[in-house]
């Protein structure tokens, strides 16, 4: 255990940090699951109503650290791909 109260504080700061990382973890992993159910059930209007939240959550967690800019890049391209095509078979 740490015994300067620097250290202690960064003890508690990094627990902090791993709470908020792992709930917006959970968060983004929850809405990529939504959004890809959607895409999954041809469902036109819900992916319509979950693109932009989806997006959105997509760039914030970019910001925040929890993904790579090329990781979420990927997943919009694909989750755009997919749309497409679903737009198009109908």
């Amino acid at each position: 255990m740490a015994n300067h109260k620097s250290a202690l504080k960064r003890i508690k700061q990094t627990q902090a940090r791993t709470l908020q990382n792992r709930a917006h973890r959970s968060r983004l992993r929850h809405q990529i699951k939504l959004m890809r159910a959607a895409l999954d059930a041809k469902d036109k209007a819900a992916v319509q109503s979950l693109l932009t939240p989806t997006f959105s959550l997509i760039d914030h967690s970019i910001r925040k650290g929890i993904l790579h800019r090329n990781t979420a890049a990927r997943y919009k391209s694909r989750f755009n791909r997919r749309l497409k095509s679903l737009a198009e078979s109908s």
